[in-house]
């Protein structure tokens, strides 16, 4: 039995509490993440790059165009199986990956090999982004505050490309990137009317809490 077997809701560590509710639940796009993540395209640029050179060297020595292509067959072994293993690993990333947006916070449930689960309660959430790419895919990087710094390693392969000094967690390739940004965004401008003294708010974000935040990096069967 797998540890996402035993949670009590799927892609969360434990029920939630009273007044809480899921307002979008989904994972992200295998393809997308073997293209942007794991970087299938550029493996297979890189060996036909290598696969060209070695068949115009081997026909510039004087061996024949069909002796050239066979003698670089292991160079074509070792491309397809360096592209299978990286669109597995993005295979199997996005089935273990579940994202949840509820009226009070993002929750990211990732890994392969050792699961953990990202709790981002809406007060140490400071801006929500939006980046949307060719295939209709789109990623949200979220900003936090100084209460809800994360490192870099734990975030991967949910954090924002290059961003290492100030790690965010990012719902990377949503098929649904748009309707989810929506929906993210209406969230944080409720939650920040909810708090709001006046209730007036002049961004969809919640402002940094001053109560400590509880921003949790746990190891999902731990948490469950």
């Amino acid at each position: 039995m797998s540890d996402f077997e035993t949670e009590p809701v799927k892609g969360l560590p434990q029920r939630l509490p009273p007044g809480e509710r899921i307002l979008w639940q989904g994972q992200p796009s295998w393809r997308a993440l073997a293209l942007r993540v794991f970087h299938v395209r550029k493996i297979a640029i890189y060996f036909a790059a290598i696969l060209v050179w070695r068949i115009a060297q081997a026909w510039h020595d004087g061996v024949p165009l069909g002796g050239a292509f066979v003698s670089s067959m292991g160079l074509v072994l070792a491309a397809l199986l360096g592209i299978g293993i990286a669109a597995a690993l993005a295979f199997v990333y996005a089935r273990t990956s579940v994202f949840t947006i509820t009226n009070r916070r993002v929750v990211m449930r990732y890994g392969a090999a050792l699961p953990w689960s990202l709790n981002l309660p809406f007060r140490v959430i400071d801006a929500a982004d939006m980046k949307l790419h060719s295939d209709g895919t789109a990623d949200l990087p979220l900003s936090l505050t100084g209460h809800g710094r994360i490192s870099y390693l734990h975030l991967w392969p949910y954090a924002r490309p290059w961003r290492i000094n100030k790690p965010q967690p990012s719902l990377r390739c949503l098929p649904d990137g748009v309707k989810v940004a929506r929906i993210l965004a209406q969230a944080l401008k409720s939650y920040a009317e909810s708090t709001s003294p006046d209730g007036a708010v002049a961004m969809p974000v919640p402002a940094p809490s001053p109560e400590p935040a509880d921003t949790l990096v746990t190891p999902a069967a731990a948490a469950a």
